[in-house]
C-alpha cells in the first residue's frame, strides 16, 4: 500500500506536466498564427522585409506550420532568394506532402532558377491533383517551361489546356502568342494577342508581343502602333526601352 501511495503523486505530476506542455504548445501556435497573419498582411502590401520578420518570428514559435513555410518560400521568392524559397517550399511539403499550392510554388521557384526539367516535374505533379482549385496556373507554367526548352508544340499544348479552363488567363494568352511567334505562325499569334488586347487594353507586355507578331507577318505600321502602346502603358520601364529599340529597327530598315 505504501508503494501505491508513492506512485500516485508521481503519476499526477506527470499528468499535470503533459497538460501544461500541451497548453504551452497551443499558446505558441496561437502566437505563431498571429505573427503569420500579420506577415501575410505585409506581404500583400509588397512590404517583404516586414513580412519576412513576422514569418521568422512565427517560425521560432512553431516551425511545423506548412502554411507558414509556404509563406516564407513566397517571401524569399519575391526577394529573389530562390535557394531559400526552395528550402521553405520543401519544408512545407515535408510537413504536408499533398499541399498543392506549395508544389506549384516549388515548381515556380525552379522556373525562376531556369531549371526547366525540375520545374516541369513539380508542375506535372500538381496538375494531377484533381482537388487543386486553379489548375490553369501549373498548366501555364508548364507551357512556359517548355517554351524555354524550345519545345514549342508541348508549350502550345499546355497553354491551350490552361485556356480551356480559364479563357482569359493572361499568362497563358501571352505565352501562347509568344509560342506561335517563335513557331513562325504569325497569323495565329496575331489572332491570339489581338483577342487578349480586347480584354486587357492597358497591358504593355501584350502590345510588345503583338508588335512582334505584326512584324513577323509584315504588318509594320500595326507593329509600330503596338510598340507605341507598349511604351505608353509602361513608361520609363525596361519593357518600354525594349519596345523603343525594336520599333527603331523597323523604322531604320523600312
Amino acid at each position: 500500500m505504501k508503494t501505491y501511495g508513492f506512485v500516485w503523486p508521481v503519476v499526477l505530476i506527470l499528468m499535470f506536466g503533459v497538460i501544461s506542455c500541451a497548453a504551452n504548445l497551443e499558446m505558441k501556435k496561437k502566437q505563431a498564427k498571429a505573427s503569420r497573419n500579420l506577415g501575410e498582411a505585409y506581404y500583400r502590401q509588397g512590404n517583404y522585409p516586414e513580412a519576412l520578420g513576422e514569418f521568422l518570428k512565427s517560425e521560432t514559435l512553431y516551425p511545423g506550420d506548412p502554411f507558414l513555410q509556404n509563406d516564407l518560400g513566397l517571401t524569399y521568392m519575391a526577394m529573389k532568394k530562390m535557394d531559400l524559397a526552395v528550402k521553405h517550399f520543401k519544408k512545407a511539403l515535408d510537413i504536408k506532402p499533398d499541399y498543392a499550392p506549395a508544389i506549384n510554388n516549388l515548381g515556380t521557384a525552379y522556373l525562376k532558377k531556369k531549371e526547366w526539367d525540375t520545374a516541369i516535374k513539380y508542375f506535372k505533379e500538381v496538375t494531377e491533383n484533381l482537388l487543386y482549385a486553379t489548375p490553369h496556373f501549373p498548366l501555364s507554367n508548364l507551357g512556359w517551361a517548355y517554351y524555354n526548352k524550345k519545345e514549342y508544340e508541348l508549350a502550345e499544348k499546355f497553354y491551350l489546356k490552361a485556356l480551356e479552363i480559364n479563357p482569359k488567363f493572361i499568362n497563358a494568352l501571352v505565352g501562347l502568342g509568344k509560342t506561335y511567334t517563335a513557331m513562325g505562325r504569325s497569323s495565329e499569334a496575331v489572332a491570339t494577342l489581338e483577342k487578349a488586347v480586347k480584354d486587357y487594353p492597358r497591358l504593355g507586355q501584350l502590345y510588345l508581343e503583338l508588335a512582334r507578331a505584326y512584324t513577323l507577318s509584315g504588318e509594320y505600321k500595326k507593329a509600330l502602333d503596338a510598340y507605341e502602346k507598349a511604351v505608353e502603358f509602361t513608361p520609363d520601364s525596361a519593357l518600354a526601352r525594349k519596345a523603343e529599340r525594336e520599333a527603331q529597327k523597323i523604322r531604320r530598315f523600312r
